[in-house]
């Protein structure tokens, strides 16, 4: 029986700084083949190649991934800065009415890192341009130097809500996470519940209030040693457990989030 699929959203990548590709890590496609047990289809996320409504009949869940540009301030009413950094209109063009036709339909997503700001974006949420100059904020950013296991370290603590989503997948109420981001959720979007929190009190794990579907995201890096990670692991099968579901026909909430 064939494997469902899901679409990993790719950013545009200039290689040797002269030639344009669409990317996507490796770590995202093991982990969906590996652990969520899907095909992992690497997406151009381009309107000039592809459409929202297209993009929904091919694919059976989407993995928003992480990417060094950010989400453009325009979209959530703010005007961008130097702190902002680079950005890919192009990508949000994609990504935002995706994420709210899959919040509608009930279809499974993964939001990781920029992914996760792109679903409280998508649901008309603000974002922080830097974490760590804000009052009593750590640096949450990728460490600059060092091998990517010294990169991808685990740094900080993770504490759900008792009862929430993420407490019950994962059967505690903290865990140890990496982090390597710069931005982060300043309002959270309509529907948007933030489930996790780092120690200085950055958000870390959201969903959206009943929505019919798999809509848990996370600020941290799960792909990252996905198969062996104690916290990966649970939170890629899950997704592919709704992920299959949808596959064959099924649209009720496989993890309830409400």
């Amino acid at each position: 029986m064939a494997r469902p699929i899901v679409g990993i959203i790719g950013n545009h990548h200039l290689i040797n700084d002269s030639y344009p590709t669409h990317a996507g890590g490796t770590m995202n496609s093991e982990a969906i083949a590996q652990v969520s047990n899907a095909i992992p289809l690497l997406i151009p996320a381009d309107p000039a190649y592809v459409a929202v409504d297209e993009l929904l009949e091919v694919c059976d869940g989407f993995l928003f991934t992480g990417g060094r540009p950010n989400v453009h301030p325009e979209e959530y009413g703010e005007d961008p800065t130097e702190a902002h950094g680079a950005f890919d209109r192009a990508r949000d063009a994609i990504t935002l009415p995706l994420i709210r036709a899959l919040v509608e339909r009930g279809q499974p997503f993964l939001g990781i890192c920029r992914g996760f700001q792109e679903v409280n974006v998508a649901m008309g949420g603000t974002l922080y341009p830097e974490i760590r100059d804000l009052p009593g904020r750590m640096n949450h950013r990728m460490p600059p130097d060092g091998t990517l296991e010294e990169k991808f370290a685990l740094r900080h603590v993770v504490e759900f809500t008792d009862g929430g989503p993420f407490e019950k997948l994962f059967g505690a109420r903290e865990v140890m996470t990496n982090t390597l981001h710069g931005q982060g959720i300043k309002t959270p979007g309509t529907r948007i519940v933030i489930d996790g929190f780092a120690p200085d009190g950055t958000p870390e794990a959201i969903y959206v209030k009943d929505a019919p579907g798999f809509t848990l995201s996370v600020q941290w890096h799960p792909e990252y040693n996905a198969a062996c990670d104690p916290v990966s692991r649970p939170l890629f099968e899950a997704f592919g457990v709704a992920v299959k579901a949808w596959a064959d026909g099924h649209r009720a909430p496989v993890l309830k989030t409400a």
